[in-house]
């Protein structure tokens, strides 16, 4: 929650009686990010009497996947199911994203989808489908065709090694994925805002877009990263011999104008392929460099370039 004073109470009342309701053992962790208005205030007089809620006050507001973060490392429950303060998410969802979870074969991640959004076409919506269009594609996660839905159900296993900076709340289906996780989508209901005012806007998308970068290079490259500097490489090395092939036309009076000879010592082509010669080494060098620093990174935090579901031992294992 972030200003959202006039949505404590009936958030608070509501997930007490839809989890209640469910019979449910659960725990609710509110994360107060930096608020400047009573919403301290308000989430104190709500829940005080209730042992079954958590409030997390930051200091000023880190952001939404810093929030996140936070309720992430406080959590002690099997599912953690994230949610807005803003009661546009529905906590009526919650046991159905849960029922999700164990539907065959079994799904480690379940994203709502907002498939009828109660937003602004403009302002929200529209930039919000070109973004979720990009990131499918770049992610390869075509189950997912909301990844800015913030109502989702995690096992907590597929959480515990994933770091979440700058806006990359928004790709943990992607990021937990590529770790193995089983995703799959289930539409939720979406309410308008009745209260309060949206922390979202059109500036959001720019730095999504720059999030999405990292979050390919991480997906696609971080423990191979030498194949990204090295298909760079190849393709400065294809501008090298293209541009010799030109230089070296171009002196037999090809490729020029009225057929006139071009000295190789005057063509501006030879010093192109030498620039781009000179960029290939570097390429490769950084490759090298970015291979050592992955390794460093992996082997200093004793983690693995893979994640383990389960481990099966049949009868006595003599060691």
């Amino acid at each position: 929650m972030r200003n959202e004073e006039a949505n404590v109470a009936p958030v608070c009342a509501e997930l007490q009686q839809v989890m209640d309701k469910e019979l449910l053992r659960y725990e609710v962790i509110i994360v107060n990010d930096g608020s400047t208005d009573r919403t301290a205030d308000e989430l104190d007089r709500a829940i005080r009497n209730d042992p079954r809620f958590t409030v997390i006050e930051l200091y000023r507001s880190f952001g939404q996947s810093a929030a996140l973060s936070a309720g992430f490392d406080l959590a002690r429950g099997e599912i953690i199911v994230p949610m807005d303060g803003d009661l546009q998410n529905d906590p009526h969802d919650i046991p159905k994203l849960i029922a999700q979870l164990e539907t065959p074969p079994g799904y480690d991640i379940v994203s709502g989808w907002r498939k009828k959004r109660q937003d602004k076409r403009l302002t929200r919506r529209f930039p919000s489908l070109v973004a979720n269009v990009l990131v499918r594609r770049l992610t390869w996660c075509n189950e997912i065709h909301d990844f800015g839905c913030m109502i989702k159900a995690y096992r907590r296993e597929v959480l515990n090694d994933v770091h979440l900076y700058g806006e990359m709340h928004r790709f943990l289906p992607a990021l937990c994925r590529w770790r193995g996780a089983r995703i799959c989508e289930l539409v939720v209901n979406h309410r308008p805002r009745v209260a309060g005012k949206t922390k979202y806007g059109l500036k959001r998308t720019i730095k999504v877009l720059f999030d999405l970068l990292t979050v390919k290079f991480l997906g696609d490259y971080l423990t191979k990263p030498i194949y990204f500097f090295g298909k760079l490489a190849i393709l400065t090395l294809t501008m090298v011999f293209l541009s010799l092939g030109v230089a070296v036309a171009q002196k037999f009076g090809y490729l020029t104008e009225h057929g006139v000879p071009v000295n190789l010592n005057n063509n501006i082509f030879i010093l192109f392929a030498m620039m781009m010669f000179i960029t290939t080494g570097m390429l490769m060098m950084a490759g090298v460099v970015a291979e050592l620093l992955i390794r460093i990174y992996h082997e200093s935090q004793g983690r693995t370039p893979y994640k383990m579901r389960k481990l099966i031992r049949y009868g006595n294992v003599q060691v």
